[in-house]
């Protein structure tokens, strides 16, 4: 019998339990798009931030994205793709690299965030500014939910960990799947888990219908 798959995100999946791991705010802080070059897009919700602003404003202007997910929620709002980093946040500094250092960016982001990119960035001469286009909180749903022995627990962001763990604990029965490396950072010391090959929910689920 397959096991029950728990999937703590904020995009949902037809085939597990998709459990919204967190509530998420926009802010719309005012912003002079004409003084950068490219944007810098890490989560789909920075592009549904976007939606605030008028399109003649920024859809002009190429987006660095950090994941194929990330890239097509651009696409999605009309943007043109730069290019696409590993899946890391941290990867993206080696993808910045390969631009001149004049370029001005703008790194649309979470209040907080996991990745120190930006600073070893600016810290090398590389312009980049940031916006916090949105602010999450740990949602009503993750903190009660009742997961069963046995399952299959997949996490998609180092949030989703943390949220999860505020109210409940991972059992060794249980058989964690988790996006990336970054992810896996967040989960308690020694906890075993499965690190998908690629930065996406879809290849976490494939993972998980196999266990």
């Amino acid at each position: 019998m397959q096991k029950k798959i728990y999937l703590f995100s904020i995009s949902p999946h037809p085939q597990a339990i998709s459990i919204n791991s967190l509530d998420v705010q926009f802010l719309q802080p005012e912003i002079d798009f004409s003084n950068y070059d490219y944007l810098i897009i890490t989560s789909k919700q920075a592009s549904e931030a976007l939606k605030q602003y008028d399109k003649k404003e920024y859809l002009h202007m190429p987006a660095l994205c950090v994941s194929v997910q990330s890239a097509l929620s651009y696409e999605d709002i009309g943007g043109k793709i730069l290019a696409i980093g590993g899946g890391y946040g941290d990867n993206l500094a080696n993808k910045i690299r390969e631009y001149p250092r004049e370029i001005k960016w703008l790194y649309l982001r979470a209040k907080e965030v996991a990745s120190n990119f930006v600073s070893t960035c600016n810290n090398e001469a590389y312009l980049i500014k940031e916006a916090i286009v949105y602010e999450s909180e740990c949602s009503k749903e993750i903190q009660d939910v009742k997961v069963e022995e046995d399952a299959v627990l997949i996490f998609t962001s180092p949030s989703s960990v943390e949220c999860f763990l505020k109210n409940h604990a991972i059992s060794s029965s249980n058989k964690v799947i988790v996006i990336g490396k970054t992810t896996a950072s967040a989960l308690p010391k020694g906890t075993d888990c499965i690190i998908s090959k690629e930065t996406s929910i879809e290849s976490c689920i494939n993972l998980g219908v196999h266990l």
